[in-house]
């Protein structure tokens, strides 16, 4: 190898880069992140994922809002004993404790999808680097190719220059 100028250093640097990419090249990049994330979920984490799924979808907003309507319907308006009546105080604790407890479950839902797609990142990323050492890879080696094929057109046309 042609020492060009550089120093000790930098061919030791060298080095350490070739057999980073080497170990690079070895390894499989894609992998199935959800699956592996999947495989060290706790009960605790997929109750919140559940949990925050339901509590963000329609269905689980109008079941809770006719809900509501029903409680203050009963307790305003029914013949039957009123055990909130009018302004709802216990329904306003009850919203409130719902509230409080549904907040950080949810929370801990979309810390979770945060180091999932931390995840899928990194799995991004080193997909996208394996693909790029391997494609500096093939366009040295085409470079090569296209070297040697040129060395053989000039040796052929120096033999057909003697020849004549």
């Amino acid at each position: 190898m042609a020492d060009r100028g550089r120093s000790d250093g930098d061919l030791v640097w060298l080095d350490e880069l070739e057999d980073y990419v080497q170990e690079v090249l070895r390894i499989r990049a894609s992998r199935d992140v959800n699956a592996l994330e999947e495989a060290h979920t706790t009960i605790g984490q997929r109750a919140a994922d559940a949990l925050a799924a339901m509590a963000g979808s329609w269905t689980f907003i109008l079941t809770f809002l006719g809900l509501i309507v029903v409680w203050m319907a009963l307790n305003a308006f029914a013949a039957i004993k009123h055990w909130d009546p009018y302004p709802f105080i216990l329904l306003n604790l009850v919203l409130s404790c719902v509230a409080a407890v549904q907040a950080p479950i949810i929370l801990m839902s979309q810390n979770r999808e945060e180091t999932r797609d931390r995840v899928r990142a990194l799995a991004d990323y080193e997909v996208n680097l394996k693909a790029e050492v391997l494609l500096e890879h093939l366009t040295q080696e085409v470079e090569t190719i296209k070297a040697v094929l040129a060395e053989m057109r000039e040796e052929q046309q120096h033999l057909e220059r003697l020849d004549r």
